[in-house]
């Protein structure tokens, strides 16, 4: 009650301005930030404020459905017919946010920064998370100039490649191994965002502190509170941009708003405020009290109460609260280290150990009794709102049967062999899993689920709590056993969820370190067919080797629902965009009526 009693008295740093003032969005994240260098964030959460601070070379329409690419630092492309000639040209007055860096000169984003930027991901210095996107497709020349750096050579960031080519101040050229239809959509995340070389060099490893990009937004860099606030204020420099959203035209909702919001200068909110709260109830009283404009996810827990049957209560829909909702293109799972002794490794023994855990898994009240119904259960790791996902497809991946796992631990030798009531492994070695987990109440009773389940296979499991970023570094080094987390993609197909299984990509998105050879076939051969039935047929057996040898027991495909305050106006989220609040506006008459 302690926490809910600071939150609730943040009236200073919660509460809402003046109509005459700045305009201001306050909402919360659950878990903090790492940094905001592109190059090295791979959180949710990180790489939401990146979203807002940087530009990649394109971006997701916010309105339009389905989904389509539309240019943001950059135009078009010029795309050729095999895929793997990419040209861009940088849209003209676009230019950085100030920074001492830049010494009083106002700084025009140029082709040769984008050139840059990405070869920041190659640098081995800079321990990128996502430098698997560019690899798959193999951006030429890079790996030499990688390599030399790996071997203890200074990375040459002049060195010119064949791949990535300045053509002109304007103009630059990505040119690949692999003809992938489909890579230009990864040039819509903040992870590709430009960067300027001298601002990188004028802070050095200070870099995730001081993020200076040509996006809408920029840090207040005294007004960051590391862990517990983050402040973003509009870039003075931002092009003149206007809101020209098209709605789709099933949703007269969306038409509504699109033709009332048509022709505004974008971004409308003046200054946007995150506040690190973990816990579920301080943040949700928070909004209910009006402290916050907005809840991300309404906490499960709140669910019955906020939105029975999934519909608004009658008692927020009085004051004017509404709510968005929308199934997540995402992933709920939890992954077992493929290099570990225990539960690791690709003989029968290992799989069926992990298929009978998989087995013993109850999802039903996992998405009853934990997640209040917000949730699907997954049957493989292709998740909704993506090409390749199918609605049809069944698997053992959701299948609750104790009775058949425990016939499968019988069979493979995983029996009690002192007599302690505790399976042991087939070499009579204790059996215990180690799970890694945070101190979160949603994960608290994960784990008792998890505990439940397997008390009642007869396997001893122990759950190893610490904070999310502590479990990120060391799942990327390969020290955690086990893991629940979630994976949410950044592109409309399957690839970016199947990415996670892919050899090559182990460290990285690869968190199980699974390394199937067919697999790695498959997944090299999709990437290059076009969208059709050959691929669909593809996607489906990646997804089937995933089911037969469970580097991941997949759980869920998660529904949210976010709610705002009556004065937010045009809160509609697309799974693909983070800076959605870029698009908001505050009806500052209906907040100052609701202050009074």
């Amino acid at each position: 009650m302690a926490a809910c009693a600071a939150v609730l008295g943040m009236t200073g740093v919660w509460a809402q301005t003046v109509a005459s003032e700045p305009k201001v969005f306050r909402y919360a994240f659950r878990i903090a930030e790492t940094g905001f260098d592109p190059g090295q964030v791979t959180d949710l959460y990180s790489r939401t404020i990146t979203a807002g601070i940087f530009e990649s070379p394109l971006r997701f329409a916010h309105l339009a459905r389905p989904y389509k690419l539309e240019p943001a630092g950059c135009e078009m492309p010029e795309i050729a017919p095999d895929f793997k000639t990419l040209t861009f040209k940088v849209r003209p007055g676009t230019f950085f946010a100030p920074d001492p860096a830049f010494k009083s000169v106002k700084r025009e984003l140029v082709a040769a920064d984008y050139v840059y930027s990405l070869k920041r991901h190659y640098d081995p210095k800079v321990k990128s998370g996502n430098l698997y996107v560019l690899e798959n497709a193999g951006i030429l020349g890079m790996d030499a100039v990688r390599q030399a750096a790996l071997e203890g050579k200074p990375f040459d960031y002049d060195r010119e490649v064949e791949g990535l080519k300045v053509l002109d101040k304007y103009r630059w050229q990505l040119r690949l191994k692999v003809g992938d239809p489909r890579f230009v959509q990864s040039l819509a995340d903040p992870f590709v965002g430009a960067m300027a070389r001298e601002v990188v060099e004028f802070y050095g490893d200070k870099i995730m502190e001081h993020p200076v990009g040509t996006g809408p937004y920029m840090l207040k860099n005294d007004e960051w509170r590391r862990s517990s606030k983050i402040v973003l204020v509009k870039n003075p420099n931002y092009r003149d941009e206007f809101y020209n959203e098209q709605a789709p035209a099933d949703r007269p909702d969306l038409q509504a708003l699109a033709a009332k919001l048509k022709g505004r200068k974008l971004p409308m909110i003046d200054r946007v405020e995150f506040s690190i709260i973990e816990e579920n109830q301080p943040r949700w009283l928070a909004f209910m009290n009006g402290e916050a404009d907005m809840v991300e996810e309404v906490p499960n827990e709140y669910v019955g109460i906020a939105m029975p049957n999934n519909q608004l209560a009658p008692n927020l829909a009085q004051r004017g609260i509404y709510m968005n909702r929308y199934l997540r293109a995402d992933l709920s799972h939890s992954f077992f280290n493929m290099e570990h002794p225990v539960v690791g490794g690709y003989e029968p023994h290992k799989v069926a150990l992990r298929r009978a855990i998989s087995l013993g898994v109850d999802l039903d009240k996992e998405i009853r009794l934990v997640r209040k119904g917000q949730a699907i259960p997954a049957q493989g790791i292709i998740g909704p709102n993506t090409y390749g996902y199918s609605s049809t497809f069944k698997s053992e991946m959701s299948e609750f049967n104790p009775a058949k796992a425990k016939a499968l631990l019988d069979v493979h030798g995983y029996t009690d062999k002192d007599g302690d009531g505790w399976r042991d492994q087939p070499d009579g070695k204790p059996l215990v899993l180690e799970y890694a987990t945070q101190p979160d109440l949603q994960n608290r009773q994960l784990a008792e689920q998890w505990q439940k389940n397997m008390d009642a296979l007869g396997i001893r499991i122990r759950f190893k709590v610490a904070k999310w970023p502590e479990n990120l570094k060391a799942s990327r080094a390969g020290k955690l056993m086990m893991w629940g987390v979630g994976w949410s993609v950044n592109v409309p197909d399957a690839d970016a969820f199947l990415t996670i299984a892919y050899g090559p990509n182990k460290g990285q998105s690869n968190h199980p370190r699974f390394d199937l050879p067919a697999y790695n076939r498959l997944y090299e051969q999709q990437r290059e067919l076009p969208d059709g039935p050959e691929r669909q047929a593809v996607l489906e057996r990646l997804n089937k080797l995933t089911v037969a040898y469970m580097p991941y027991k997949a759980h869920v495909h998660r529904t949210y629902t976010d709610m705002a305050q009556p004065w937010v106006i045009g809160l509609e989220r697309n799974i693909f965009r983070r800076d959605f609040w870029q698009y908001l506006d505050i009806d500052t008459a209906a907040l100052k009526a609701a202050q009074e």
